[in-house]
C-alpha cells in the first residue's frame, strides 16, 4: 500500500506538492520534488483519520533552499 503525502515548506507553512512514497518515509529522507531540487525531510507529521476514514493524512515537512 502507497503513502500519499502532502509536501509541505517548513519556512512558510504552505504545501509544495504531493507525492506518493512506497511505504513511510524516514525523517531523515531524501527526495527530489517536482521542481528537480534534491531536499531532506526534516520531520514527518502523521494525522488524525477523519471520522469514519481509514487513510491518515501525512504531512512530510522540508527547507527549500530557493
Amino acid at each position: 500500500m502507497s503513502i500519499i503525502a502532502t509536501i509541505m515548506n517548513s519556512t512558510t507553512g504552505q504545501p509544495i506538492q504531493k507525492m506518493t512514497f512506497g511505504r513511510m518515509p524516514k525523517p531523515w529522507a531524501s527526495f527530489n520534488l517536482a521542481s528537480g531540487e534534491l531536499v531532506t525531510a526534516d520531520r514527518v507529521h502523521v494525522g488524525k483519520p477523519a471520522p469514519g476514514k481509514f487513510v491518515a493524512p501525512v504531512e512530510v515537512w522540508v527547507t527549500p533552499k530557493a
